[in-house]
C-alpha cells in the first residue's frame, strides 16, 4: 500500500495550491477566497523512486471562530488517524495565528511526524521572516513557495526520507474479494452474515491494507480472501471527513482486489458515489458484481421489480450492462452465497482467453456484419488481432490507421465481443495500434 501525506492547517494558507504542485496537476480549486475546497482530494504523487498518496483536507469555513476550530479540529484527527507524515501549512505572508496554534497545539499532542511547511515564501526577506514560525513547537520548518516552485524539492526530499519502508502484501493465488460501497449500506451485515455461516470456513489472516479486515473464506471447496472495508474507527466525531476518507480507503480497496463487490441499498437506489465506484473498478480493470442488498424491505415484489432495477442501473451506466447485479437481504442471509457463485463465474470469466485463430474468425465475421468507415479517402482496415493477456484480459487490434477508428466502432466490437465470449463482470481492454 502507499503511504499516506496530509496537508493540513487553517483555510488560505495554499493547502490546494501545495496539493497541486505534489501531484503534478490542478486537480484542487484554488481561489483567494476562504472555503473554496470544500471537497476533500487526493491523488498520487512520486518523488526519488518513492510513491505515495497525498490528501489535501482544505476549505472548511464555517462563519463562527469556535466552529470553525471545530471544524478544523475533526479534519486534524481523521488526518492524523490516516496518516504517515502531516505537512502542516503556514502562512509567512499572514504570520503566525491564534487558529495556527489551534492546530500546532492538536498536532505536538500525536506521535506522528509533522513537518512545518511556511507556504508563500516567496523570497529571502519572508524565508527569514519564516523562523517565528518555530514557536509553534516543532522542529523542521520548510520555508517554500507552492506557487513558483521555491523550496519545494528540499521538502519532497525530507517527506520521502520519513516515509515508512514499503510493505508488499505476500504474494498469493488466492483471488481477493473486496466488499465497497456507501456508508451504511449494509457492507459489514453482509460479512458477517458470510463469516457466521456454517456453510463457510472462516480464519482472520494477517494483511497489511490499512483499515481493512482480512479472512480467509472457504467456500464449496475453494478458497478466497474476503476483504472488509465496512467502518471507520471513530475516535473523533466526524462528519463529511468520514465519507472522503471511506472514499479514499475504497480506491485502495479497489486497486488490491480481484473482484468487486459493489454494494446498493435497494432502499435508497443508484447514486452518484455508486456510478464513481463502478467506473473505477473499471478503471482499475477489476471484475464487478452489483450486490443489491436489503431486498427484504422492498414492497411487492412480483416477478419483474428485480429485472426493473437492472434496467433503471443499466440506463444510469449504459456501457456496464455486462455487470451481473444479484440482489440479497444479509441481516436475513437470504442469497448470501449467491454472490459467491456469481463472483466465482466472474473470476472464471477474468481467465478467459481466446484463441488467435478463434479471434481472427470472429474479426472477419463483424466486418462483414459492419464495415469500417472511410476516414480521409482511406478505407479503414483491421488485419488482425490477438489476445496479449488475460486476468484481466486485454486485446490488440493491428489496423492501418487506428487513430482514426471512431468510438461508435470500438463500442460495436466490445459489445460483439460480449455477444460471442461474455466476459460476465470483467471489464475489456481493447487498444488498436499501427500495423
Amino acid at each position: 500500500m502507499l503511504p499516506v501525506v496530509s496537508i493540513v492547517g487553517r483555510p488560505n494558507v495554499g493547502k490546494s495550491t501545495i496539493f497541486n504542485r505534489l501531484i503534478g496537476s490542478r486537480k484542487a480549486i484554488v481561489d483567494d477566497q476562504y472555503g473554496v475546497t470544500r471537497d476533500r482530494h487526493y491523488g498520487e504523487s512520486f518523488w526519488n523512486g518513492r510513491e505515495f498518496n497525498v490528501i489535501d483536507t482544505g476549505g472548511y469555513l464555517p462563519n463562527e471562530t469556535d466552529v470553525m476550530i471545530q471544524g478544523i479540529r475533526e479534519q486534524i484527527h481523521i488526518a492524523i488517524e490516516e496518516s504517515d507524515l502531516i505537512l502542516f501549512v503556514v502562512d509567512t505572508e499572514a504570520g503566525i495565528t491564534s487558529l495556527d496554534q489551534s492546530v500546532a497545539q492538536l498536532l505536538r499532542q500525536e506521535e506522528k511526524p509533522v513537518l512545518l511547511v511556511a507556504n508563500k515564501a516567496d523570497n529571502e526577506e519572508r524565508e527569514l521572516n519564516a523562523t517565528e514560525f518555530y514557536s509553534l513547537g516543532f522542529d523542521q520548518l520548510y520555508p517554500i513557495s507552492a506557487l513558483s516552485g521555491r523550496g519545494t524539492g528540499d521538502l519532497l526530499d525530507e517527506v520521502v526520507k520519513l516515509l515508512p519502508e514499503e510493505k508488499n502484501e505476500p504474494e498469493t493465488s488466492v483471488p481477493k474479494l473486496t466488499v465497497v460501497g456507501r456508508p451504511n449500506v449494509g457492507k459489514s451485515s453482509f460479512i458477517n452474515a458470510l463469516l457466521d455461516d456454517e456453510r463457510c470456513i472462516v480464519t482472520d489472516i494477517p494483511g497489511t491494507t490499512r483499515d481493512s479486515i482480512n479472512s480467509k473464506l472457504i467456500y464449496n471447496e475453494k478458497e478466497y480472501i474476503l476483504v472488509d472495508t465496512a467502518g471507520l474507527r471513530k475516535k473523533a466525531k466526524v462528519k463529511e471527513n468520514v465519507e472522503f476518507y471511506s472514499t479514499v480507503r475504497t480506491d485502495r480497496a479497489l486497486k488490491e482486489c480481484d473482484v468487486a463487490l459493489i454494494m446498493l441499498d435497494a432502499m435508497r437506489g443508484f447514486e452518484e458515489q455508486d456510478k464513481r465506484i463502478l467506473r473505477d473498478a473499471a478503471k482499475y480493470n477489476k471484475g464487478i458484481v452489483i450486490v443489491l442488498n436489503k431486498w427484504d424491505l422492498v414492497p411487492d415484489k412480483d416477478t419483474n421489480v428485480h429485472k426493473e432495477f437492472e434496467e433503471y442501473v443499466y440506463s444510469r451506466v449504459p456501457m456496464m450492462k455486462y455487470i451481473p447485479i444479484v440482489s440479497i437481504s444479509a441481516i436475513h442471509r437470504k442469497r448470501i452465497h449467491k454472490v459467491i457463485d456469481v463472483a466465482d463465474k466472474v473470476l472464471q470469466e477474468r481467465k478467459k482467453t481466446i484463441k488467435t485463430s478463434e479471434l481472427n474468425d470472429f474479426i472477419e465475421r463483424i466486418l462483414k456484419e459492419k464495415s469500417l468507415p472511410v476516414r480521409r479517402g482511406v478505407k479503414l482496415k483491421i488485419k488482425y488481432g490477438t489476445q496479449v493477456k488475460s486476468n484481466p484480459p486485454v486485446f490488440k487490434f493491428f489496423m492501418n490507421k487506428p487513430e482514426e477508428l471512431p468510438a461508435s466502432y470500438r463500442r460495436f466490437i466490445e459489445n460483439r465481443l460480449r455477444d460471442e465470449y461474455q466476459f460476465t463482470g470483467v471489464p475489456i481492454t481493447m487498444r488498436f495500434v499501427q500495423k
